[in-house]
């Protein structure tokens, strides 16, 4: 068990029926979206398993919330972790909605493009190497984060995201997840 982040493709994000279908979610974003005046969000991810993303939040985050507060201005942190469903659509400022989701009493949805811009802030302050797994799969980050080869790497080639491969694996989490959402069209969301 766990927390994960993972994608959600067009089926579940459009079925408002069932376990895990986002309907209601979707239906709160597209009206927040036209009262803005913007047009609604299509999902158009069909996302296979081959290009499913999901990672497993299991490393202690005492270090990443660290590495933002230096970095990042407290708003800029609610941005980048403080959302629910991130969808690739630029947002200036979260959407809230009073639906629950997997771990809140309300759904609060970022936008990839605001959220992309934070976690390449952040892997530039660590100089995240370009080794870090871009599109590996199914908990790709996670084993390489956490069976060796990240510490491996970081033996030949130390540098400030060595010094804590916790805060490292979380830096590329929301790098990656973000650029996912975006070459994908999905949403991410926790479960």
């Amino acid at each position: 068990m766990g927390v994960y982040l993972v994608s959600v493709g067009a089926q579940e994000w459009s079925d408002g029926e069932g376990e895990g279908g986002k309907g209601a979610i979707a239906a709160g974003l597209d009206e927040e979206l036209r009262r803005r005046g913007l047009p609604p969000y299509e999902s158009s991810a069909k996302e296979e398993p081959a290009t499913w993303f999901e990672e497993k939040l299991s490393p202690p985050m005492d270090g990443f919330a660290k590495l933002c507060r230096a970095h990042l201005t407290p708003g800029e942190q609610d941005t980048l972790g403080e959302w629910s469903v991130l969808v690739p659509v630029s947002l200036d400022e979260e959407i809230r909605l009073p639906i629950g989701s997997a771990y809140t009493d309300e759904t609060v949805i970022a936008g990839a493009p605001q959220v992309l811009a934070l976690a390449q802030r952040l892997a530039a302050a660590v100089e995240l190497p370009a080794e870090v797994p871009e599109d590996a799969g199914n908990l790709g980050l996670t084993f390489w984060f956490l069976e060796g080869e990240a510490e491996a790497l970081a033996a030949t080639r130390p540098g400030p995201w060595s010094e804590d491969l916790d805060t490292a694996f979380y830096v590329a989490l929301y790098l990656r997840a973000a650029q996912h959402a975006l070459r994908r069209g999905c949403p991410m969301t926790y479960c």
